[in-house]
């Protein structure tokens, strides 16, 4: 996968190499503006192969049906609502980039599948939906418009020139009033096969136990009280965690910091066959239950020397260390468990022997990444190998 890696632009090109490339487009969009009444919209919303919801289906939940209800009560009030940004993968055929909150509020507002609730200058309208308003509050709504701005196919002429910036009007997009955050904007950005494989690890009962999150039941996706509350679940930072295992095996590629790398990384996985997913499943899956034998129910815990004891709570940094150390030694998971004590004494050994925050992801530089790994692989390789 990094046999067409070009490496980053030069750091300083000089005022013609600027020109020139600015001449050519590069990093310039083409955008229409599309406005259009609520009634037409949400009918061309019917169309299966008009727009594409699923970039942001797979969001976590953000709006409930009192923030739907004054994007109602908004339209109602002419309230100007803030274009919803889509790109146009094929002729009349859209993805949304930014707006899904927007256009799922509308739509569902037209299929009658909410009421109304908590309007502030419409208190009178709480508890109806869209059939059973009056005649002349329907007839407003229906008057209203959705503004579409639309990042046309010809701003690219390349796939990988097309992923950058999509990724770059995604990050720089807030009209939603929620900013995304990065792992949101990959899975929009990056749809297939590997992206569908974070979610499904993510959503495995060991992972769920090893993070502290409630194990995956579908049908409580919008019920479930502690599930919702949890950041790491809100954010996608439970999808981030298992890319991060996938993407820092190859850490020698490392630049962009660590969110610039795990786009790096996605964006690439975005072309992996079934072939690569399978193993990469097996072998994700395989070094967590190695890495959750191996410390008792608990890994990833920083040992902290102050306080003689390891900490209640799993760390990202550490988990990297822990999980592409085992992951070397799946082929001979046998013994590995059969050091299992030894692997623990040594590894707070380690802790008591090095920095703390060398674990902790103190420092994201890709030295910080590689001395992490490479500590943690040596003290693995001392144990199996003594």
């Amino acid at each position: 996968m990094w046999d067409d890696d070009v490496g980053e632009r030069p750091v300083r090109p000089d005022d013609r190499a600027i020109n020139e490339r600015y001449t050519r487009g590069e990093g310039r969009i083409v955008i229409e503006t599309n406005r259009e009444k609520l009634p037409g919209f949400v009918n061309q919303l019917k169309d299966p192969g008009y727009m594409d919801l699923r970039p942001f289906y797979q969001r976590r939940p953000r709006w409930d049906v009192k923030q739907q209800s004054l994007l109602i009560e908004s339209f109602i009030m002419n309230i100007p609502v803030p274009p919803v940004f889509l790109y146009e993968r094929d002729f009349n055929s859209y993805e949304v980039m930014d707006g899904q909150q927007r256009i799922t509020a509308i739509k569902e507002f037209y299929a009658n599948s909410f009421k109304l609730r908590g309007l502030k200058i419409w208190p009178e309208l709480n508890g109806r939906s869209y059939k059973t308003l009056p005649e002349k509050i329907k007839a407003g709504v229906d008057r209203r418009s959705i503004t579409s701005i639309v990042l046309m196919k010809e701003s690219t002429e390349s796939e990988e020139e097309e992923s950058m910036l999509r990724e770059t009007v995604f990050d720089r997009l807030n009209t939603g009033g929620i900013k995304l955050e990065r792992q949101e904007i990959r899975n929009a950005l990056y749809r297939g096969k590997f992206n569908d494989l974070l979610d499904e690890l993510s959503r495995s009962d060991l992972f769920r136990d090893v993070w502290g999150l409630p194990r995956w039941v579908a049908e409580e996706i919008d019920t479930n009280k502690n599930l919702l509350e949890s950041s790491l679940f809100s954010k996608m930072g439970d999808n981030e965690i298992v890319l991060r295992f996938f993407a820092l095996r190859h850490a020698e590629h490392y630049r962009g910091g660590m969110q610039g790398f795990l786009d790096m990384y996605m964006r690439r996985a975005a072309k992996f066959e079934q072939t690569d997913i399978d193993h990469l499943k097996g072998l994700y899956l395989e070094t967590l239950a190695l890495a959750y034998e191996v410390y008792g129910g608990e890994p990833f815990r920083p040992y902290h020397v102050d306080h003689d004891d390891w900490d209640a709570k799993p760390h990202k940094a550490f988990q990297d260390a822990v999980m592409i150390g085992l992951s070397q030694y799946i082929g001979d998971a046998g013994r590995v468990k059969t050091r299992a004590q030894a692997i623990v004494s040594a590894t707070r050994k380690l802790f008591i022997e090095n920095d703390e925050g060398a674990f902790t992801g103190r420092g994201n530089t890709k030295q910080d990444i590689l001395d992490r790994i490479d500590l943690y692989g040596a003290m693995l390789a001392e144990v199996m190998n003594p």
